[in-house]
């Protein structure tokens, strides 16, 4: 598994298990063989995880794991590993946010993980139209000054507030988002303030909720309702792409160069998304090891000229999305944040 040096002595795997599917609405999780699992992708190089404290119970699994780690391997095999969590408090909390609050979800988010110093959290904010987004990013920063915090980072953040937001003397130092073959919003302005503020880019949605994959070759279009809420996301994304003929005709290329390389489409998707600047890991979401192989082969991909040359043949025929990163999702009444739970922090 390939490995990069985000910041100062700060290694990540450039595949990063993602914890979302984990936490309901995906199947039942049986505990016991979520940490097993969680230690086969440690064993096998996957050793960032990505969670939140919105992901119900995710982040006690994790904590758990890392007991249990620590104690099959060792504190230096523990060492490597790094894990990823996000402070999202509820839309409803956003107008009287203080830092008591966010201290006190940070700190319960300490506790769930068994880390005296969370690694790093990802901030994000429902609704720019709510002031206090700017004072809390320098919250997180002051608990990180205080020991709590190692990294401050962000989600879902667009370019306007990222600038500000370092301008506040608030660096992050990674930003999570959406970027896959489907929505290019990154690249009008995110990529290059990236390069510009020394940030890293993690990319969640690659496989667009299991759409970019061979059980999609050759379907019909599907009807609403979707099985989950993942799909019914990504599916209004693959809308705003060019439909579902032109999504066709990205399946059928990414399986003929997944053919050459002698693995599946997802894996193709997602080891694009590795070569784009800025990029430094790529989130695969996962309920178990089913799909570890694959995962793992994400970074060992080395995709060719043609290979290349052919996605970008059918991305020339798609339709960019409006917006910067993450606008369309900000506008609650609209088809895409229509879909969105805005209060899922309890603070337990």
């Amino acid at each position: 598994m390939q490995r990069i040096t985000i910041a100062p002595n700060y290694e990540i795997s450039r595949v990063i298990r993602g914890g979302w599917q984990m936490a309901g609405g995906h199947g039942p999780i049986d505990g016991e063989t979520a940490l097993d699992d969680m230690v086969a992708f440690a064993d096998a190089g996957i050793t960032t995880f990505d969670c939140a404290d919105i992901y119900t119970g995710v982040e006690e699994l994790i904590g758990r794991f890392r007991l249990r780690y620590a104690d099959l391997r060792g504190q230096e095999a523990l060492s490597k590993i790094r894990v990823h969590t996000k402070f999202v408090p509820d839309l409803t909390v956003l107008p009287n946010i203080s830092k008591a609050y966010v201290e006190g979800v940070i700190d319960t988010s300490r506790k769930r993980l068994n880390l005296e110093r969370l690694d790093l959290v990802q901030f994000h904010w429902w609704a720019y139209d709510i002031p206090g987004w700017l004072e809390t990013a320098v919250w997180l920063k002051e608990l990180q000054q205080a020991g709590k915090i190692d990294k401050v980072s962000g989600t879902n953040f667009d370019s306007d507030h990222v600038e500000a937001i370092i301008g506040a003397g608030v660096p992050f130092t990674s930003l999570q988002l959406q970027y896959s073959l489907l929505d290019h919003r990154p690249e009008k302005r995110m990529v290059q303030l990236a390069a510009a503020n020394d940030f890293a880019l993690f990319c969640y949605g690659t496989v667009a909720g299991g759409f970019l994959g061979d059980r999609w070759l050759g379907k019909l279009e599907p009807e609403h309702p979707l099985e989950n809420r993942s799909l019914t996301k990504y599916k209004l994304i693959i809308d705003d792409f060019g439909g579902w003929d032109l999504f066709q005709a990205l399946l059928s290329t990414l399986r003929t160069i997944a053919d050459r390389h002698g693995v599946d489409i997802a894996t193709i998707a997602s080891a694009a998304m590795l070569t784009r600047p800025g990029v430094a890991a790529v989130i695969v979401g996962a309920r178990n090891r089913d799909h570890l192989d694959s995962n793992l082969a994400i970074a060992d991909i080395r995709l060719t000229a043609t290979d290349r040359a052919e996605i970008d043949a059918v991305l020339a025929e798609a339709m960019p999305l409006e917006g910067d990163v993450y606008t369309l999702e900000r506008d609650r009444e609209g088809r895409h944040g229509s879909i969105m739970k805005y209060n899922l922090n309890k603070g337990e």
